[in-house]
């Protein structure tokens, strides 16, 4: 792993795959099935499970910990200490462990402090209001915030909220992002579920 950086005070188990350009900093520890793509950057104190897929161009803050039935698409940010769980239900003791899976999907932010409850997918380009609860499914390009979290409004591919009505249909509403222009459909049924 010549072409990847790992610094002396982090642990990268054998059998890990790190792609190239990607950096692992002090304190953090990659478990040895854990898949971790290019260009990449794990913090200080960040955790991968075993079995963990992360995709490439993610960038994962101090504290974190992605834990095993987490999958983590490309250009994903995830901001300080926040939290991701894998159990529904809990307990430290008996033989009843059950994995539960969370999907991640590319371009998704998460802010500091958020709980990521397991079971649900992230869709792409949405965006996770620090310190908010994820209880369920967030469409794509949707803004949540809050406890539990509540879809807020949406977001830009560049992250801007997106308030600019283009265009509107039966089936659609077409937003046009007011820093970068570019324009982004957002599907009736996603939008009928943002809290106004």
């Amino acid at each position: 792993m010549s072409d990847v950086f790992i610094h002396p005070l982090a642990v990268v188990d054998d059998g890990a795959q790190i792609g190239k350009g990607t950096k692992v900093w002090h304190f953090a520890h990659v478990r040895g099935t854990a898949i971790v793509g290019q260009n990449c950057i794990l913090s200080k104190g960040v955790y991968i499970d075993a079995e963990v897929k992360i995709g490439s161009n993610v960038k994962i803050q101090n504290g974190v910990s992605v834990y095993q039935g987490v999958t983590i698409e490309d250009d994903v940010f995830l901001g300080p200490h926040m939290t991701f769980t894998n159990d529904m239900y809990p307990r430290a003791f008996g033989e009843s462990w059950e994995v539960s899976k969370t999907l991640v999907k590319r371009g998704a932010s998460i802010g500091a402090h958020a709980v990521i409850i397991c079971n649900i997918t992230l869709g792409e380009y949405c965006m996770i209001g620090s310190g908010a609860v994820v209880t369920k499914d967030i469409p794509p390009h949707g803004l949540v915030v809050g406890n539990p979290a509540y879809l807020a409004g949406f977001v830009c591919k560049c992250g801007q909220p997106l308030r600019k009505e283009a265009n509107r249909t039966k089936k659609a509403v077409t937003f046009q992002c007011s820093k970068c222009n570019e324009e982004t459909i957002i599907p009736v049924s996603d939008y009928e579920k943002k809290v106004r």
